[in-house]
């Protein structure tokens, strides 16, 4: 059995300390602006897709030059101010979630990684253990705690 290699990741100090230089500048310029809601609350609101985008701003067109048909109670600078946040926050968005989408699937690799390391480690040392090879039953003790046995298990109910 070989040892998995499915990510190499590496980065400088000078590179991770700016890395969280710009999300900590980040965290301090969007997050007082942002706001969040509840999953329930959202699945309330109507949505503004891909394809929604053209006939909101169609519709802002319009209503900017035929200001007789807009009515009353509707605020032309609040819904000019909508449809400029969501170009602005659109062209954060879409980087911004390729980078979390990658760093996400990034972890997942590291951690299929280190975890089929530490399996394979595991395993050595529990054979170790069979065969009575100093320190090897310590260890084992120690990490076999993650794999509480069905015999064990049994015992506990």
């Amino acid at each position: 059995m070989t040892q998995q290699n499915l990510i190499s990741f590496s980065l400088s100090q000078e590179d991770l300390s700016e890395i969280r230089n710009a999300i900590a500048t980040l965290n301090g310029k969007l997050l007082p602006v942002l706001k969040n809601i509840k999953a329930e609350d959202k699945n309330e609101l109507p949505r503004m897709g891909d394809k929604t985008i053209a006939f909101v701003e169609k519709a802002l067109e319009h209503c900017s030059s035929n200001p007789e048909l807009m009515p009353p109670f509707l605020d032309i600078g609040e819904f000019k101010s909508d449809v400029e946040a969501v170009g602005t926050l659109r062209s954060l968005h879409g980087p911004l979630s390729q980078i979390t989408e990658s760093l996400s699937d990034s972890m997942t690799l590291a951690g299929s990684d280190a975890y089929s390391a530490a399996l394979m480690f595991y395993s050595s040392v529990k054979y170790a253990r069979k065969s009575n090879v100093a320190k090897a039953g310590t260890i084992y003790d120690d990490l076999s705690t993650r794999f509480p046995s069905k015999r064990a298990q049994k015992e506990t109910k």
